[in-house]
């Protein structure tokens, strides 16, 4: 059991206010759109520092790194802190490194100041469990994917944002502006957000242990991860090397174009509060599958598409949505798994599917300059169909544990 000095609240019998909702998805996109801002800006950044592609990709290894290392160190402090406080220090911290990244003159400044912002970028992972709290059982898997249709949009929308704002005033004015949203954001917060008392008050180390035991009490915890892991690998490949296609001889693309491009794949974002419906319905597990499928297809569309943008926008879509799929089905199962530790649920989760996407983002860059495009989407359609296999085997460990 998880130690706690909190008894277990009633279930709730009411969802919490729309502009509650709203603000909480809004403030999960702004902040996780820093881990995104420099993909369609790697170019540019090579460009102005003076080094090679693979290199630059390193910017978004080192970002998610900083946010798997946050999930894992600062997230289950959400189990054991006023929520509400520990969100407003880390928007603060956020946007102390913001403004350090873009002041930066070299780029091992703007690498420490982006695994800085990386890590204190968790802020969406506190919220998106706040939101979980809140909701009553037959209502969680619609409020977190109302919650996460905002951070996946954020996700999304931040290539587009980050294309257009240093097409017109430069790659700094990106990571400036974003310091700035996030000390709004931190009063907007600080403001709105109900105080939330802590589940526990077992001392940081035992907290920390208690969250890497919640791994060996849980199979479905690494189980999801795992899943989600593959899946985001294969999304952080193809959106950490597309740009490089885009502004390649196939299409020429300016900063402009490629923004304009990532906006047609945050439409994949609307598939979010499906996703929450079918979790609700108890359809986790064949839709899970379902997603493998759709991925490894994007996949094949992305290779078939290096010279035509009609597939390779298609395949931006599809990709995005079954990604997002597996996302929000995951979160609903280890939502339930533990109600008194969904911070430290969840910080497992992220932590082991942003570990994925790091690999995925350092290993598309490698392809892309070893195999170029068509080895990126070859390295996207087997992960997918790797986690397809796994699933293939969800029942038999099931029905193990069950014996």
């Amino acid at each position: 059991m998880t130690p706690s000095v909190h008894p277990q609240t009633a279930p709730r019998t009411a969802s919490p206010s729309a502009g509650l909702v709203v603000l909480l998805a809004v403030a999960s996109g702004m902040t996780v759109a820093n881990l995104y801002y420099a993909q369609p800006l790697l170019s540019s950044l090579s460009a102005f520092f003076g080094i090679g592609t693979t290199a630059t990709g390193g910017l978004i290894t080192a970002t998610q790194i900083g946010y798997v290392a946050g999930m894992l160190l600062l997230v289950p402090l959400g189990d054991r802190i006023e929520k509400r406080r520990l969100v407003v220090v880390l928007l603060a911290v956020t946007a102390a490194a913001l403004v350090a990244a873009g002041t930066a003159t070299t780029f091992p400044v703007l690498l420490a100041a982006s695994l800085v912002a990386g890590g204190t970028s968790v802020v969406a992972q506190i919220l998106v469990p706040f939101a979980a709290g809140l909701a009553p059982d037959h209502a969680r898997g619609r409020v977190v994917g109302q919650v996460m249709s905002g951070l996946l949009t954020g996700i999304l929308l931040s290539r587009t944002l980050s294309s257009l704002v240093s097409q017109v005033a430069g790659w700094r004015v990106v990571f400036l502006g974003s310091a700035v949203l996030m000390a709004v954001l931190a009063l907007a917060l600080r403001s709105a957000l109900p105080r939330h008392a802590p589940s526990t008050n077992v001392s940081y180390g035992r907290l920390l242990h208690s969250t890497a035991r919640l791994v060996r009490t849980h199979p479905a915890l690494m189980r999801r991860g795992l899943y989600q892991a593959v899946m985001f690998g294969a999304f952080s490949a193809f959106w950490t090397t597309v740009s490089f296609v885009l502004t390649g001889p196939a299409f020429h693309y300016s900063g402009f174009g490629v923004g304009m491009f990532a906006l047609v794949g945050a439409a994949g974002a609307a598939v979010a509060p499906f996703a929450g419906h079918w979790a609700d319905r108890g359809l986790v597990r064949p839709m899970t599958a379902a997603a493998f499928a759709a991925a490894a297809l994007a996949s094949a569309l992305a290779g078939l598409g290096q010279h035509n943008i009609i597939l390779l926008a298609v395949a931006a879509v599809v990709l995005d949505m079954a990604v997002q799929s597996t996302l929000i089905l995951g979160q609903h199962t280890i939502y339930r798994l533990d109600g008194d530790a969904r911070a430290r649920l969840n910080s497992v989760y992220i932590a082991t599917f942003f570990a994925g996407g790091a690999i995925g983002s350092q290993a598309g860059s490698i392809v892309y300059h070893a195999y170029g495009w068509t080895g990126v989407t070859v390295l996207g359609a087997v992960l997918p169909i790797l986690a397809l296999l796994y699933w293939a085997t969800e029942g038999r460990s099931s029905a193990r544990a069950a014996s």
